[in-house]
């Protein structure tokens, strides 16, 4: 028997770096269903940190986790996470930028308008474009490991094939049951278990919030002529695709999908990579030469794509850590610090109104 004080469920990105914040003051044991951790979303992302990405209510989070991500602690990395890129938004419908840049005209992210055809050579048709210059790439594998490296140190259990299946509540304390047999004592369950979070509150006694999973495919191309690595992040602002550089002339392409799937070991469909190559090329004079890998991952979102960090209303000792979506990534330092606080254990970060992200909103 393992008592602890915390159990969350799921190591992804938002487990780990939660229980990272939590390891100096608590008894924190990390319950991860698969083999290792950032199975699903974590380990297949192209993620990216932007301050337009996600809209104006997820852009305190990005901003307010862009300093450890450029500068950590010693002890907590050697290096920054962060390689600036700029973002390039795209929009065929002027208006369409217009409204972007009034939602964030409050908010402080330099934003102004660009000629795209000066920074994306061979970019076909009229394009109108904002630009971003504080964008940056982002080393998922290396911030993910940071975040189990100092959940360890702190004495947080990392456990592995620890797939949940039974739970209950007895005078206070949670009883959870692994595939495995195992059994777990916990005063608070984290729900950070990414698409399958409604399923785990179920097993919880909590009632679903409408966290969807949606399929997002990636593929690495090489285009002729080669891309240049100065290329910015460019986007379609209508939804259309991406593309980033990578090394050796090579792209980082999505047809920017989001297509409603169930919670499992996704894999990209012929039919997305096609229609990514379809957008891009329709874009650009450039042709893609061959498709060199593919990849799919979950995003999952709340109804309002907002995500969703508190204390269940109904189910005492359920806390949730969802529906991050795409930006979760880009958001975990903040929303670590954040969840941590409503754990009660510090202060969360400065210019983030918790009540927004609240799972209150979803269950009135």
């Amino acid at each position: 028997m393992t008592r602890r004080r915390i159990a969350i469920v799921g190591a992804g990105m938002a487990g780990a770096s939660l229980a990272a914040e939590l390891a100096a003051t608590d008894d924190v044991i990390l319950l991860e269903a698969e083999a290792q951790p950032g199975f699903h979303a974590t380990g297949r992302s192209a993620a990216f940190w932007s301050e337009t990405y996600g809209g104006p209510l997820v852009q305190p989070l990005t901003t307010a986790s862009g300093p450890l991500l450029h500068a950590p602690p010693a002890d907590f990395a050697e290096q920054g996470f962060l390689r600036t890129r700029g973002e390039l938004l795209l929009a065929r419908d002027r208006g369409v930028l217009e409204g972007l840049a009034r939602d964030f005209a409050a908010t402080g992210v330099p934003i102004d308008w660009r000629d795209p055809h000066r920074q994306v050579p061979g970019l076909r048709g009229e394009w109108h474009a904002l630009w971003s210059p504080g964008c940056a790439d982002i080393d998922v594998a290396a911030l993910h490991a940071a975040y189990l490296a100092k959940a360890r140190r702190g004495g947080v259990e990392l456990r592995c094939d620890a797939r949940l299946t039974r739970a209950w509540r007895n005078r206070g304390v949670w009883r959870l049951i692994t595939e495995a047999g195992d059994a777990v004592d916990a005063d608070i369950v984290v729900n950070a278990a990414g698409a399958w979070a409604d399923a785990i509150a179920q097993m919880l006694g909590a009632a679903p919030l409408g966290i969807a999973p949606y399929r997002r495919t990636v593929v690495q191309v090489r285009v002729d002529p080669p891309a240049s690595p100065d290329l910015p992040l460019v986007i379609d602002a209508a939804g259309g695709f991406y593309f980033k550089p990578e090394p050796g002339g090579r792209l980082w392409l999505s047809p920017h999908d989001e297509t409603p799937d169930r919670a499992h070991d996704v894999a990209a469909e012929e039919i997305d990579v096609a229609l990514a190559i379809d957008r891009f090329e329709a874009a650009v004079d450039w042709r893609v030469a061959a498709v060199e890998r593919r990849w799919a991952g979950l995003r999952s979102f709340a109804p309002d794509r907002l995500p969703v960090y508190g204390f269940d209303r109904q189910v005492p000792g359920v806390f949730w850590c969802a529906g991050q979506g795409g930006f979760g990534i880009q958001t975990a330092p903040a929303a670590a610090r954040l969840c941590a606080a409503l754990l009660g254990r510090g202060n969360g970060p400065d210019g983030v109104d918790a009540a927004v992200y609240s799972p209150h909103r979803l269950s009135e």
